[in-house]
């Protein structure tokens, strides 16, 4: 076989960078775009926010067509007349032409970045300033911050730092006091009864309950904090201290005849066990709270919905009139050529951020003319989505449809939800119709809500009585969409009532 010359031709797909440019920006969450609209407003000269109230030209920067012309009412500074200076000024003059205040040539908000949504109100007089803007205490540092105001010796001092590096994020003590005896050095001469008692100091921390290393040993720290009085205590210590496994277990039975107890009464000991933190220290949360902006609001308007993008939440842009006037055609210089490149770039900036808006309007508008019912009735008319029906409603492709649903949310009245949330898989009913998974979802929540807990549904009765509505779902889907929901199998969730 010998090398030859041959020529194909063929047709291939490829991305202008303004179209790599528009699918990403497409794909971005509000958060990131106003970081990337931040960034682009930084390194393009040509890029500005326009604010409300802005009077501007009739002339469109933007138009290829439009070339820019000297505005002959303009005069151009002259520099001839000579300035006064402060020889031949007198008081007066001096005093007059001094202003109070100097203008200046930057605000506020050019250097130091504010938000709407950590800002007060003008008639928010609930609001805190530490809740906004406090980081995250971890665990151990509340606890280092209590053991500092704690008397100790260096050797205890040393001791407890150790214990305390030890406690997981619940609030439990990982090692065994063995194990932290043979981790500390011998010249110290430290004995197991040490580590034992200063423990014991921890454990009178906050929160009640921390350094335990069983949940029974939690759930008892947490009784001997309560007051004295209490009722039911001392039944409750008895219970967390000898009988834990068969209150997991729920064995009831068992319970009332090795306690001696009735119903009614065991049930308050019962309900006194279960207002217990069994994670003490998840009430010290180290993580900062994560904020969702929707992108778009979506309001009930005389009988009718009405889908609106939040214009609070990307700033709107346009190109600078004054540097787009700088530009000229025939200019082929370093300078000019740069900011011909900034202002199409501009150009393409903008573009892209319409185009963005406008794909997210029409994918939203067309989720809630098809979600209409959920917004009237909520989760049970909810109806089967794919993101094949919006993407031939819209006349795009399904890619397209996915991005623009990926971390975008939506406003309604009944809450905030990611536009992801509206597309669900459909089961078929015994009427030849289909139902959303999603609504399948809510009447299992609220079959299991208004159960009986002393005889709760199984996984095998909650498909008969779908199946009774109409609905035919397999156990096996039933027990899917359970733990799905959070819901405990029916052996746990047992109560004695």
């Amino acid at each position: 076989m010998k090398p030859s010359l041959v020529l194909r031709m063929g047709q291939q797909l490829t991305m202008t960078p303004q179209l790599q440019q528009a699918i990403r920006l497409l794909q971005l969450s509000t958060l990131d775009l106003q970081q990337e609209i931040q960034e682009a407003l930084e390194s393009n000269p040509m890029l500005e926010r326009q604010e409300e109230g802005d009077d501007f030209d009739n002339v469109d920067p933007m138009a290829d067509n439009i070339e820019q012309k000297p505005n002959p009412d303009v005069q151009e500074p002259t520099y001839q007349e000579s300035a006064p200076t402060v020889d031949n000024l007198e008081d007066g003059e001096w005093s007059e032409r001094i202003p109070n205040e100097l203008p200046v040539d930057t605000a506020w908000e050019d250097i130091y970045q504010t938000s709407a949504s950590s800002l007060p109100s003008n008639d928010d007089d609930e609001w805190d300033f530490t809740t906004r803007t406090s980081v995250g205490e971890s665990l151990q540092s509340h606890l280092l911050w209590q053991l500092n105001l704690a008397p100790m010796s260096d050797t205890d001092r040393l001791i407890a730092v150790t214990l305390i590096d030890c406690i997981n994020n619940q609030g439990y003590l990982d090692e065994s006091l063995e194990e932290l005896l043979d981790a500390f050095d011998p010249e110290l001469d430290i004995e197991l009864d040490e580590i034992e008692a200063v423990l014991h100091r921890i454990q009178q921390f906050e929160p009640a309950g921390v350094g335990a290393r069983t949940l029974s040993e939690c759930l008892l720290l947490q009784l001997r904090q309560l007051p004295a009085k209490t009722k039911w205590l001392a039944e409750a210590q008895r219970l967390v201290s000898d009988y834990i496994d068969l209150l997991g277990s729920r064995d009831y039975a068992q319970l009332m005849r090795r306690m001696k107890l009735k119903e009614d009464d065991l049930r308050q000991v019962i309900e006194l066990v279960q207002s217990l933190n069994p994670r003490p220290g998840s009430q010290i949360e180290s993580s900062e709270a994560e904020y969702v902006v929707p992108d778009v609001i979506v309001r009930k308007d005389n009988e009718r919905w009405l889908v609106e993008l939040n214009q609070e939440a990307v700033p709107r842009l346009r190109v600078n009139p004054q540097y787009a006037g700088f530009v000229r055609r025939a200019d082929t210089s370093a300078d000019n050529t740069f900011m011909r490149n900034q202002l199409q770039e501009a150009r393409w900036f903008i573009k892209s951020l319409q185009s963005r808006n406008e794909t997210l309007m029409k994918v939203a508008t067309q989720i809630v003319e098809h979600q209409r019912g959920f917004l009237e009735y909520g989760d049970e008319a909810m109806k089967p989505l794919v993101l094949h029906d919006i993407a031939e409603a819209v006349g795009m492709h399904e890619s397209t449809i996915s991005r623009v649903t990926t971390q975008k949310f939506m406003h309604t009245p009944r809450g905030i939800y990611e536009l992801k949330y509206f597309f669900s898989s459909h089961v078929s009913t015994s009427e030849g119709g289909e139902c959303s998974s999603t609504a399948i979802r809510a009447i299992i929540k609220k079959l299991v809500a208004a159960e009986n807990q002393k005889k709760p549904l199984s996984d095998s009765k909650i498909a008969g009585l779908l199946e009774a509505q109409g609905i035919q779902v397999a156990r096996r889907t039933v027990a899917k969409y359970r733990e799905s929901l959070g819901i405990a199998p029916s052996s746990e969730r047992k109560r004695l009532m």
